[in-house]
């Protein structure tokens, strides 16, 4: 492997572990493995530090395909606990608000997650990365100023209700998307939906573009997966 020329390594990234973690654990090997200070690498499409699965990383040269790659449509599999709302749509906060349940049934819900296929209107979380004049929204969350942002559109291929148990009221879903999507916006906008409330307790990218979750390496196997493989050099 050439990764100053330039490397595609898929990592299968844990949970409570952020992307950038992820992506300094491996860079911090590689750079080691080939003997320079710092690798030049980069990610294709953050995961939420609670979010496991699929991420992309690009050393060398490949890091101008990063922009390309995000464009690739993801795969997803969440599983959501009905009847409640966080601040952050998934497990990072604790519950904030609690809504009734006895009217959701399997029907209803598949009823539901129908209307989300297609072009959709979805707000960001506040708790996100994204950009308000320059600061991230998480980071103006947590210094407790207001954020306001504005809905985008997103595209849904597909969502498959592969799970609902009636009596923990959560449900599981596949769901295909193209870039953009907020799978925690999506819980909670289903949760609206079902005339209730809904947050994440697990999510996992099981794909990204033609990269399944199969062909990633998890960190603690990385360092061995590195140690056996054979480096070239030159640009």
């Amino acid at each position: 492997m050439n990764f100053t020329a330039g490397e595609y390594i898929y990592i299968n990234k844990p949970y409570r572990m952020t992307s950038f973690g992820a992506l300094a654990f491996v860079r911090t090997r590689v750079s080691r493995k080939i003997g320079v200070r710092r690798v030049k690498i980069g990610h294709a499409g953050t995961l939420d530090p609670l979010a496991t699965g699929v991420l992309i990383l690009c050393t060398g040269k490949k890091t101008k395909e990063i922009e390309r790659l995000q464009l690739h449509d993801k795969e997803y599999t969440a599983t959501l606990q009905l009847g409640a709302t966080t601040p952050s749509y998934d497990m990072e906060h604790e519950v904030d608000a609690t809504y009734p349940t006895e009217h959701i049934t399997e029907a209803l819900i598949r009823q539901v997650l129908a209307g989300f296929v297609g072009d959709i209107q979805q707000v960001p979380p506040e708790y996100s990365a994204c950009k308000i004049g320059g600061d991230r929204a998480y980071d103006l969350m947590r210094k407790g100023k207001e954020v306001a942002l504005a809905a985008k559109t997103v595209h849904i291929d597909d969502i498959e209700l592969t799970d609902f148990d009636l009596e923990k009221m959560q449900m599981s879903i596949r769901v295909q998307c193209g870039k953009g999507t907020y799978i925690r916006s999506l819980a909670r906008d289903i949760g609206k939906a079902l005339n209730s409330g809904a947050y994440l307790t697990a999510l996992c990218r099981t794909r990204l573009g033609g990269v399944s979750i199969n062909d990633c390496i998890s960190i603690d196997d990385f360092p061995q997966w590195l140690e056996q493989q054979t480096l070239e050099q030159g640009d």
